[in-house]
C-alpha cells in the first residue's frame, strides 16, 4: 500500500498499549491510550493550512490525517495530561512516491511545529524520520492484521539520554471493546529493537 493508503487504513478508533523504556534509568514505564485517526483529502482546509504555515504549496500534498489521543502513563503525577491533537500533512518525493516529506502541527518528541520524512519500507511499515532542535525520533507503524497496528520509536535527546517505545495498537468497533485477531504471526510484532 501506499502511504496515503495506510493513513485510510489507519482511519478509525483504537486503543493502544504501550511500554517505554527509558534506557538512562535502566526502567521501564507501561500506558495506555484512546486514539482516533481521521483521514484527511488533499483539499481538506486543515492540510492546506498545514502546508502554508511550513511554507510548502498545498497543491504537492496528497492528503494527510488527524489525530486526536488521551492516554494516561504509569509515572504520571497528579494534574498530568496526555491528551492532544496533531494533523500530518504528506508531500511525496516526485521521483520517489513511496517516500517524502511529512508536516506535522505538533510533533512526537517536541510539542512543536515540524517537519519530517516519511517512507514506506519493504515490509508495508510506515516509518517516520524526525530532527528537533534537540532531539531526534524514529518512528515505525505497521499492521499484523487489519485491526492490530503495532508501533515502535526510538528518541534521542542531546547528551545520550533516549527511549524506547513499544505500542500495540487494537481497532474499537462501535462502542464494543478492540478486536482481538487470534490469526496474527508473533514474529510480526516483535520491534525491531528486540523486545
Amino acid at each position: 500500500m501506499d502511504v496515503m493508503e495506510f493513513f485510510q487504513h489507519s482511519a478509525g478508533r483504537w486503543r493502544s498499549k504501550r511500554t517505554t523504556h527509558h534506557l538512562a534509568f535502566r526502567r521501564s514505564e507501561m500506558g495506555e491510550s484512546e486514539i482516533e485517526v481521521k483521514a484527511l483529502a488533499a483539499e481538506d482546509p486543515e492540510i492546506i493550512a498545514l502546508c502554508e504555515s511550513h511554507q510548502v504549496d498545498p497543491s504537492l500534498a496528497v492528503g494527510g490525517c488527524c489525530v486526536t489521543w488521551a492516554a494516561s502513563m504509569g509515572w504520571d503525577q497528579e494534574g498530568e495530561n496526555h491528551e492532544g491533537k496533531t494533523v500530518f500533512a504528506l508531500i511525496p518525493d516526485a521521483e520517489k512516491p513511496h517516500s517524502g516529506q511529512l508536516l506535522r502541527d505538533r510533533g512526537y518528541a517536541e510539542i512543536v511545529s515540524v517537519a519530517g520524512q516519511y517512507h514506506m519500507d519493504n515490509d508495508g511499515g510506515l516509518v517516520l524520520v524526525t530532527e528537533y532542535d534537540i532531539m531526534s525520533s524514529i518512528e515505525r507503524f505497521w499492521f499484523p492484521s487489519p485491526n492490530v497496528r503495532v508501533r515502535s520509536s526510538t528518541v534521542k535527546r542531546m547528551g545520550g539520554f533516549s527511549t524506547a517505545t513499544f505500542c500495540t495498537e487494537t481497532r474499537v468497533l462501535a462502542d464494543t471493546e478492540p478486536v482481538a485477531d487470534a490469526n496474527i504471526d508473533p514474529k510480526l510484532i516483535l520491534s525491531p529493537l528486540g523486545w
